[in-house]
Formats: C-alpha cells, sequence, structure tokens
C-alpha cells in the first residue's frame, strides 16, 4: 500500500508539475510499475491459479457418459441341450448407455506435488520478470544522467552569456570614448549569437532524452522539468545482490519440486467407482432384452516396471541443477569483472576532477587579466574570447567529468544490485 501511494503521488507529481524535481530513485520504481512487462506479474499469478484449480479437480468425482450400439459377427452359445429349457443366445445386435463415477482415494500424495511443481514455476517466472525489469535500469540511468549533462552545459552556458553580456556594455562604453577598435562590438556578439546556437541544440537535445525516458517510464515528463543529482552516502562494496542470484535459486527449488513430482509417478493409486448403466444385454448374458445394471468396487493401479523411465528423469533433473550452478557461477565471475572495470572507471574520472579542478584555477587567473588587459586595449576581443572559451571548456569538462562520475556510480550500484 505504501509503494502504491508513492507511485500515485510519483505521477500526480510528474504530470502536474513542470518544475517539479524528478530522482533516479523515481524514475526506477516507474519503470517497475508502468512498463509493460511489469503486467507479466499479475498475469501469471491468475494463469498459475488456473492451471493448479485444473490440477485440484483430480481430487473431485470423475463423472463419465457412455452410449454405444454395435454389432457383431457372433455371439456366445450354450452347445449342449438343456431339458424342459430354452436359452437364447444374446443378439448380434447390442445396446448400451452407461454413466460411471470414479473417485481417487490415494495417489501418495502426487496432486499435491503437481500443485507445488506448478507453484514453484510461478516464483521462477515472477522472478524472470523481476530480472527483466531491473536490466532496464542501466537504460535510465543512460538517459537520466545524458539529461543531467545538458543541464549542467545549459547553466554554464548561461554564466557565459551573463559574462559576456556585461563585457559587451563595457566594450561598448570603451569604443564609445575611443579606448578599444569598433570591431571589439562585433566579435562579443558573434559569439553571443554562437551560445543561442548551443542553447538551441541543447533543448532539441533534452527534448529529445525526455521523450525518451518519459516512453520508458510511462509517465509524462516535462522538457523543463530539474532532475536530482543523486547522492551516494553509502560505501561502493563489492558484494553482488543482484535479483538473477535469487532467480537461480528459485530454478534450483523448481527442479527439487521437480525431483519430488518425479518420484511419485509410479505409487500406487487406489480409486473407488460406481458404474450404472442400461442395455441389452445387460450384466445377464443369457437374459436377451433390455435391462438396468451396475457395479461398484475399488481398483488399483500401480506400474511396476517402467523400464527406468522415472530413473532416467531423475538423472536428467540432476544435470540441469548441475548447470544452473555452472550459469550461476558465470555470472558471478562476469559481474565481479564487470564491478573491478566499473571501479576502475569510477577511480579513473575522479583523478581528472581533480586535474580538471586545478586547470580551472589556472584558467581563471589567465581570464582575470585577459579582461584587465581588454579593458585597457592591450588585447583583442577575439583573444580574450579564446581565454574565457578556454575556461568554458575547462568548466564543462569538470561538470561533464563530474555527471559521468555520478553515472558510473549509478552503474555500479546496479551491477552490483543494490
Amino acid at each position: 500500500m505504501k509503494n502504491l501511494s508513492k507511485f500515485i503521488f510519483l505521477l500526480l507529481s510528474i504530470s502536474a508539475f513542470a518544475q517539479e524535481k524528478l530522482s533516479l530513485e523515481n524514475c526506477y520504481i516507474l519503470v517497475e510499475k508502468n512498463y509493460p512487462l511489469a503486467k507479466q506479474t499479475d498475469l501469471l499469478a491468475k494463469q498459475n491459479e488456473l492451471d493448479v484449480a485444473v490440477i485440484k479437480t483430480e481430487k473431485f468425482p470423475q463423472l463419465d457418459f457412455l452410449a454405444q450400439a454395435t454389432y457383431q459377427s457372433d455371439v456366445t452359445q450354450i452347445p449342449i441341450a438343456i431339458p424342459n429349457s430354452t436359452i437364447e443366445p444374446p443378439n448380434k445386435d447390442q445396446y448400451k448407455t452407461t454413466v460411471s463415477v470414479n473417485q481417487l482415494i490415494y495417489a501418495g500424495g502426487l496432486i499435491d506435488a503437481s500443485a507445488e511443481v506448478k507453484l514453484a514455476s510461478l516464483k521462477t517466472k515472477q522472478k524472470q520478470v523481476e530480472v527483466s525489469l531491473y536490466q532496464l535500469k542501466k537504460q535510465i540511468n543512460q538517459l537520466y544522467f545524458s539529461i543531467l549533462l545538458q543541464q549542467e552545459k545549459k547553466a554554464l552556458l548561461t554564466s557565459k552569456k551573463e559574462l559576456l553580456e556585461a563585457k559587451l556594455k563595457e566594450v561598448k562604453a570603451g569604443v564609445k570614448y575611443g579606448v578599444l577598435l569598433s570591431s571589439s562590438n562585433s566579435v562579443l556578439e558573434a559569439e553571443l549569437l554562437k551560445i543561442e546556437q548551443q542553447f538551441t541544440e541543447i533543448e532539441f537535445n533534452k527534448t529529445s532524452l525526455f521523450e525518451t525516458l518519459s516512453h520508458l517510464i510511462g509517465a509524462e515528463i516535462s522538457n523543463t522539468t530539474a532532475l536530482k543529482n543523486p547522492e551516494f552516502l553509502s560505501k561502493l562494496t563489492s558484494e553482488i545482490k543482484r535479483p538473477e542470484l535469487d532467480l537461480f535459486k528459485l530454478k534450483k527449488e523448481q527442479i527439487e519440486t521437480s525431483e519430488q513430482l518425479n518420484s511419485l509417478q509410479n505409487v500406487p493409486k487406489i480409486m473407488g467407482f460406481v458404474i450404472g448403466g442400461y442395455g441389452n444385454p445387460g450384466l445377464n448374458m443369457l437374459d436377451n432384452s433390455f435391462q438396468t445394471f451396475y457395479m461398484t468396487g475399488v481398483k488399483l493401479n500401480w506400474t511396476i516396471f517402467d523400464w527406468k523411465a522415472t530413473k532416467k528423469q531423475s538423472e536428467s533433473l540432476l544435470i540441469n541443477k548441475d548447470i544452473i550452478t555452472t550459469e550461476e557461477e558465470i555470472f558471478k565471475l562476469n559481474t565481479n569483472i564487470e564491478l573491478n572495470q566499473q571501479q576502475a572507471e569510477i577511480n579513473k574520472i575522479t583523478s581528472l576532477i581533480e586535474s580538471d579542478n586545478s586547470i580551472i584555477k589556472l584558467r581563471n587567473k589567465i581570464v582575470k587579466s585577459a579582461e584587465s588587459q581588454l579593458k585597457n586595449g592591450v588585447i583583442t576581443a577575439s583573444a580574450y574570447i579564446t581565454e574565457l572559451t578556454n575556461l568554458y571548456e575547462a568548466q564543462n569538462n569538470l561538470n561533464t567529468h563530474k555527471i559521468q562520475l555520478l553515472l558510473a556510480k549509478a552503474t555500479y550500484k546496479v551491477t552490483q544490485g543494490n
């Protein structure tokens, strides 16, 4: 109920407020609720309910109706004459209708074992759906952090634009009083137009990314929605907690229930039955007329020898269990390799961020010096723009590396299963 309330709140907030912030965790929750594959969980449960109900019907009385008319080439006759008695042979054309009721009395737990196999199969299939939905998280990560990167680029570009606009006013004043060349105006104005082009490109990119993310999580998101930078407070560990591990476990449990069912295939089955009918002849073959009849009793069915089919099936199930164990080992190995690669990527980006900070400090000093030189007419506006662009690129690299670090950590956590 708590998750449902959270889900409804997310939907209302995203659709109603364009400026509402959206978090990475919210996207994870929405894709698990809205992605078409998620519907299969309930569908599988309903299907299993019907399958188990069908299996349970074997415990109920089974009612059969039979009607037949036959003609045979010969009939049973008494080859001796009995004095003072005439025994007519049955007719060659015979008619019979019967209604039979069969009730299973004992099957050694076979029916319940069959129901357990279906339940184990349901759990495995539902976990497979969960695994498939979980794998969408990496796709969400790529979209989410791509949008974050566009947002950071826009914010940085906005700062650059504001700085250039302020500088343009100073330059115009310098041109007016003959301190600076008139061409300085044009250089700054051209750079501002270039920034507008970059704004347009960012908006188109954001719109495309938002639309894709919106389709994936099944909720309308405005391209003005601000995405939150996720915080990774907990330390990254190498312990694997992926749903695939639970899937391997459930597959093994499914095999174990199948083994139990297989061991019960040849147990004796006891059934009670009642047969009632009407036909010519009836049970008395010497009475050549239509008559009613009935029969009741108990029957035992026991497969004593099945050519080792049950044993071979058990061996096949054990091999399948070993195959799943091998698949689990391969999954853990590949996941650990992937985690090591991602940890190396995190370390690399962390190092690059340290270098970015050092570069930006130096670039800031250079731009401040260039500002003073431009103001005094020592350098041209083009030279100033070059140094400002270098600073902007350094800041852009820093922001890009920060987003890449967040993405790397998010990918690490998804790969780990945390």
